[in-house]
């Protein structure tokens, strides 16, 4: 019985490629340096995999910054703004491509599906000149044969790269990408035909888009380009690979039916209709790749549940085209279980990481060839057992207190309009107000000052000393700039989720358990194990200090219940909207203490709300009403002069736009300007929006600094399709990430082109 994994995570076991890319990046190391560590990680992921006996190992899942950008490069398809004339495609280019570069922007940036992953999209149309631009799926190939392991090369499939993609600017939005099938389609023949001559015997083709809720002409695009490829794969076994969701009827009769392919893969962790799918009919002498292990979480396999799954398909495709899988890359779990030696034991036993899910689908493939490992499989009982009998999972004041929330869908008394106005009153703020969405710059001193004070080489005064010299040179410094409603910068928190987690009950940490977001940036999300409460107050203590610092308007920050449980790893023996209403009322807590501290303007994020959306439309209604819902428990009780704001960030908002309204936030700040500006047009479309909105107006994800004449038509833009009154100006997202030789004259531009468009204002009147 043969085993596969789909994917494996890039970053190395210590992020070693993060401190490569940001080394490189800054100039401080070499390309060479740069290929060197990348080579090292592929290698020991190889090593690994094979030494566990994975038969179908992946190349070509390693990139730079990610595998959508990495097709763009194999395509050529780069844009032209950043000079690119032809040959092999160098970092310079693909990395302006991700992060921009001193005289042009990035490329737009969105999640890739329901993940917390991201990916640069592609920006085609008609005059695209497509070429076979980087050789990297077959050099990888090479790389990996060359140390003795025979791997299965993965490409994104071509039907879904253009599904993935957008039209360019100036390309009329009406423009079928799906058009281009005809310009990439030789490009892809060139790979293949180079990776069957390099020796490949297998190829992956992933195809996620097949579990979307896909019209008649998208799935006869799948049928058309893979008979094209049909004479070029021969001589190969072909995968194609589907993840993330149930595969939809149809969608599952186009895939089986498809020429030149030799074997499914499910993902049956989130895909449990597709089992009935395959039970009702699957092509005879096809292999089935059956997902059994959860690439998305960290929770250990029940290995008698995927065993009785396994032996019933078994019967259905037959012994020898049956392999044992992962449901989707491990890219989106931790490295290594191994790294956590300071994690406690019994939460420990409950998890497995990215390396253990190899081991799992491992030993559920030799079981089901007889060859079962008892001591493995006694242990995982064992561990599932202790899981569903402990204590520390239940606490019934919790419960009790989410059941109560039944009956209410907590709006609030008074409407939008009239909590401005009590608002305005109390705040006095200027038309298109300005301010920051929460962090600044984490400098080097900054995190060794937290790091030292969680080793406890640095006593807790020292440690409130430091945060509190931080706070007041970020205050001073927006006060200088003359920025309206101001944040504390948030120097004490590392990650937005990770340190709520920490203050609340229900939740464990790892030391080790990072997780890619997007090129070198790198998450550790909290592990939800049990029943979620707040024993005191999180932030009352710093806001409350950042608020005496000045008389101007400072914003508590909140991460809200959406995004905490979207952006962790969720308890899986319950529903995630149960868990997500626990969430709630932790946060309303802290909201109702904030206000009593004296702050005015809460900021609660919900960067992650449109993130967890599912994939299937018959599935957005009940998300939705739940995800609002948690969203107003956490406010429904402050006074109408207390100002709410919410802030979401690079995910395409268009189709949710009325649930964000329902939301009753008094303020949104919204990405906005990497997106070409995308947002706008719900609002051009006759969206009627009362509420104050802040579309982002420059990209912090880029170390470019706009120009406070760009900024300002970018507001004169916004201004043509929203109220002067309710337009805030604000940049996309938290500053953590740049450095303050960036964000020091980007602010500066922001402000200064605030005031121009203030003073216009006020002399047209």
């Amino acid at each position: 019985m043969a085993s596969h994994i789909v994917g494996y995570p890039r970053m190395g076991p210590k992020r070693e490629l993060k401190f490569a890319l940001e080394s490189f990046w800054d100039g401080k190391s070499t390309a060479e340096d740069l290929q060197k560590v990348s080579a090292d990680i592929r290698s020991g992921i190889w090593k690994q995999m094979s030494e566990a006996g994975t038969k179908y190992i992946p190349s070509n899942t390693f990139a730079h910054y990610d595998q959508v950008l990495d097709t763009t490069a194999m395509l050529g398809a780069v844009p032209p703004r950043y000079g690119y004339t032809g040959g092999e495609i160098g970092l310079d280019v693909y990395f302006s491509m991700a992060r921009g570069n001193a005289s042009v922007p990035a490329m737009e940036m969105t999640k890739w599906f329901d993940t917390n992953y991201h990916y640069i999209v592609p920006e085609l149309g008609p005059e695209v000149n497509f070429s076979y631009a980087s050789h990297k799926a077959v050099n990888e190939y090479k790389e990996a044969k060359a140390l003795g392991v025979d791997t299965v090369p993965v490409l994104v499939g071509p039907v879904s790269y253009l599904l993935l993609s957008k039209a360019a600017k100036g390309v009329e939005k009406s423009f079928d990408l799906l058009s281009l099938l005809p310009k990439i389609l030789p490009v892809y023949k060139e790979v293949i035909t180079e990776l069957k001559a390099a020796g490949a015997t297998w190829i992956q083709l992933d195809e996620p888009v097949l579990v979307m809720d896909l019209e008649g002409h998208k799935l006869q695009a799948f049928t058309g380009a893979y008979a094209e490829l049909e004479s070029t794969l021969s001589g190969l076994n072909v995968l194609v690979e589907t993840y993330f969701a149930d595969i939809p009827a149809e969608a599952y009769k186009t895939l089986t039916s498809l020429k030149g392919v030799t074997a499914f893969g499910f993902d049956l962790v989130r895909g449990t209709k597709t089992l009935d799918l395959v039970k009702a009919g699957f092509p005879e002498g096809k292999y089935l790749f059956a997902g059994v292990v959860d690439g998305r979480n960290i929770w250990a396999n029940d290995f008698a549940a995927s065993l009785s799954t396994l032996e019933a398909l078994e019967g259905v495709v037959g012994k020898d085209k049956l392999v044992v899988s992962t449901s989707c890359s491990l890219l989106h779990t931790a490295v290594d279980l191994v790294n956590e030696t300071k994690l406690d034991d019994e939460i420990k036993s409950w998890m497995a990481f990215a390396a253990q899910k190899v081991v799992e689908v491992n030993a559920l493939a030799k079981a089901l060839a007889g060859q079962k490992d008892e001591a493995l499989f006694s242990a995982n009982a064992a561990a599932l057992a202790s899981r569903r009998s402990s204590p520390r999972v239940t606490n019934e004041g919790v419960q009790k207190a989410a059941a109560a929330l039944k009956g209410s869908d907590h709006r609030r008394a008074t409407n939008v309009s009239a909590r401005l106005d009590a608002q305005q009153k109390k705040l006095n703020l200027p038309i298109l107000p300005t301010t920051t969405i929460g962090s600044f710059p984490q400098t080097v001193e900054l995190r060794r000052v937290r790091r030292e004070y969680k080793a406890k080489k640095v006593s807790e005064e020292d440690y409130v000393k430091a945060m509190k010299e931080e706070i007041k040179k970020v205050v001073d410094l927006q006060e200088e700039l003359d920025i309206d409603v101001l944040v504390h910068g948030e120097p004490e928190r590392n990650d937005m989720v990770e340190y709520f987690g920490e203050q609340l009950s229900g939740f464990a940490f790892t030391a080790n358990g990072w997780v890619q977001s997007y090129g070198s940036r790198c998450v550790k999300p909290p592990v939800i194990y049990g029943d979620v409460s707040r024993p005191k107050a999180m932030t009352v203590f710093w806001s409350a200090m950042a608020q005496s610092m000045t008389s101007r308007p400072m914003k508590g920050m909140l991460t809200g219940p959406v995004t905490i449980l979207n952006w962790s790893f969720v308890r899986n023996d319950q529903p995630r909207h149960e868990t997500c209403y626990q969430i709630a009322l932790a946060i309303k807590d802290e909201v109702e203490d904030l206000e009593k501290g004296g702050i005015s303007v809460i900021q609660i994020d919900e960067a992650a709300l449109r993130e967890g959306l599912p994939l299937r439309k018959s599935e957005h209604a009940f998300y939705l009403d739940w995800a609002v819902h948690s969203f107003r428990i956490t406010n429904c009780g402050v006074q109408d002069s207390t100002q709410i704001h919410t802030h979401m960030c690079y995910s395409h908002f268009n189709d949710i736009i009325h649930s964000i309204i329902d939301m009753d936030a008094v303020v949104i700040t919204i990405e906005n300007s990497r997106s070409d500006e995308k947002l706008l047009s719900v609002f051009r479309e006759g969206v009627k929006y009362g509420a104050g909105i802040g579309p982002g107006v420059y990209d912090i994800h880029s170390p470019r600094i706009p120009s406070s004449e760009e900024i300002a038509d970018r507001v004169n833009k916004m201004l043509a399709v929203l109220e002067q009154n309710i337009l805030w100006v604000n940049p996309d997202c938290g500053l953590k990430t740049r450095k303050y030789t960036e964000v020091k004259p980007a602010l500066k531009n922001m402000v200064d082109a605030a005031k121009l468009i203030r003073s216009q204002l006020a002399s047209a009147k």
